[in-house]
């Protein structure tokens, strides 16, 4: 895909003005390709935007992406075979980029990444961030893009699909563990229904449970302050892969620490649970670029002390490791 197509996907998922620049960053043995992904409709289902990370043997460049920056190869060619595959899925009113340096990270030591908008709930399009809907179609949106990547992605055939992680953040987060197993319950009076009576709340007011997706092609699992409300003691029996959960000291945006770590005591597999001092729910996103911090304070404010850009350090590193862990260390590039 050339970068004319490249654009328009950029620009959908950041909800700002774009300016690209390039300039030559040091070379990498293994280094992170980067280009759009375009997931096509899927019956009521929107089309769905994105990018993939993957392992290449080019050079990087420093790449703009409006205010934020990456250092990856454009449109690079993959290099090597049986690579395994992370999808992510970002927060309320997120966007694919939301966590690119997680991606990137990756990509950079052998991994396939794919991150995708959830239709409605983006920083350019909150239409539907506050639907009953968004819930039940996130996860669905995750196995269309596994699905995507291990059918209709031009290189699929070099992805390993014994070996599929998921990367998820706040929503993100509630929407990983659907789709590993977890079953949220929602109750016959659901706030996100009041005064609504399309068929998803009518299902929900009759006590039925509008028809989740789950994908066991999921083997391991990343979560950080995972908005929790719609789980209960019963919601999390049927999870049965390794999850590393990530909390908050301070929480936010609907999460509590408390959640977090009743969470933890739930999943009959004992998770890597690691609980970050000083944090809000927020300093899982990326340290903010100067304009950004200017206009998004909430996103980008931490407490006195609290040092973002070294925490995503080891946050990416322990990710790294636990996805290693779990999925295989992935080859070498060639």
């Amino acid at each position: 895909m050339n970068l004319r197509r490249l654009l328009p996907c950029i620009a959908l998922g950041l909800g700002l003005g774009l300016g690209l620049g390039l300039g030559l960053a040091a070379s990498l043995a293994q280094a992170a390709g980067f280009k759009a992904v375009d997931i096509p409709a899927e019956g009521a289902l929107q089309p769905l935007k994105g990018a993939v990370w993957y392992p290449c043997s080019q050079q990087p460049s420093a790449v703009r992406l409006g205010p934020f920056a990456m250092s990856v190869s454009m449109n690079c060619r993959l290099a090597g075979e049986k690579r395994p595959l992370i999808v992510i899925s970002h927060g309320r009113t997120g966007s694919f980029l939301g966590h690119r340096d997680t991606a990137e990270a990756l990509a950079d030591v052998g991994f396939i990444v794919v991150a995708i908008n959830h239709p409605g709930d983006t920083s350019q399009d909150k239409s539907r961030t506050a639907e009953f809907s968004v819930f039940v179609e996130r996860p669905a949106d995750i196995k269309r893009a596994v699905d995507y990547m291990l059918g209709s992605w031009p290189d699929a055939a070099r992805i390993d699909a014994g070996r599929i992680g998921f990367f998820g953040f706040s929503r993100g987060g509630y929407t990983g563990f659907v789709a590993i197993g977890a079953t949220p319950y929602f109750g016959k009076r659901l706030r996100l229904c009041e005064d609504k009576s399309d068929p998803l709340c009518e299902q929900v007011r009759a006590g039925r449970l509008p028809q989740l997706s789950h994908d066991p092609r999921i083997k391991a699992a990343v979560i950080a302050d995972p908005l929790s409300v719609f789980f209960t003691e019963e919601s999390f029996r049927n999870v049965r892969v390794p999850v590393q959960l990530w909390g908050s000291e301070r929480g936010g945006d609907g999460v509590t620490p408390a959640s977090i770590v009743g969470i933890a005591s739930l999943l009959p597999m004992k998770p890597d649970f690691r609980v970050v001092p000083g944090s809000q729910h927020f300093s899982f996103l990326p340290p903010c670029p100067a304009e950004l911090a200017q206009s998004a304070a909430d996103l980008c404010s931490d407490q006195p002390g609290f040092d973002r850009a070294a925490f995503h350090a080891d946050f990416n590193a322990g990710v790294l490791a636990f996805f290693k862990a779990q999925l295989g260390q992935p080859p070498e590039a060639r």
